[in-house]
């Protein structure tokens, strides 16, 4: 996956789309490992303004600043990983359905499948993790992928809005979350915009 904030906005993408992308991409970035020194070093850097979603930039710069790639690579595990299973699981089948690789992942393999979008080689995640989701959202609005305009928002409606708000909602409240409480917050508040303006847009 590409390191998110290193990436220009490609030729053509209008501002709010890029800023979309940016939001998944680095989202994507946060939740496949833990952020090395250099990733945190250029959160730290990053500028919210006054809206809730800026806040929650700010609050993650903040926690960013205050945290090391060490101490930022025991909580990812303790949340992720863990011994013999993280605090949270991030897959769209065990939200959906209380287990793993069920049905809700066979529906977005074959989804991906009529949009000809591949699992990278090297990734041994099941697609409806949040992090490969993320990525697929950053990879369509970029135009990574030759689909159709409207397949962010069918993939959206489809295989994220269902869970993903629940699933950073819970990131938030988890005991093991101290950096990735606010990634929570970023998480859950981009995708209650992402769902009101799609349902906008209808």
């Amino acid at each position: 996956m590409r390191k998110a904030l290193d990436k220009l906005v490609p030729f053509g993408l209008d501002q709010v789309e890029a800023a979309r992308a940016q939001e998944y991409a680095l989202l994507a970035v946060l939740l496949a490992r833990a952020p090395d020194t250099h990733l945190l070093t250029r959160l730290a850097a990053l500028r919210g303004d006054s809206t809730e979603l800026g806040l929650a930039h700010g609050a993650l710069a903040q926690a960013a600043s205050a945290t090391s790639a060490e101490r930022v690579g025991r909580e990812f595990h303790n949340l992720f990983i863990g011994i013999g299973r993280g605090e949270l699981l991030p897959y769209g089948s065990y939200y959906l359905t209380g287990s793993l690789h069920d049905r809700p992942l066979a529906e977005l393999r074959t989804d991906l499948a009529r949009l000809g979008i591949e699992r990278a080689e090297g990734h041994a995640e099941p697609q409806d993790h949040a992090a490969v989701l993320c990525d697929i959202q950053a990879g369509i609005i970029e135009g990574r992928f030759a689909v159709l305009p409207d397949a962010d928002r069918d993939i959206f409606e489809k295989h994220l809005a269902p869970w993903l708000g629940r699933f950073f909602a819970d990131l938030e409240k988890a005991w093991a979350a101290d950096f990735y409480r606010c990634v929570g917050t970023v998480g859950r508040l981009f995708t209650a915009i992402e769902t009101e303006a799609f349902t906008f847009a209808a």
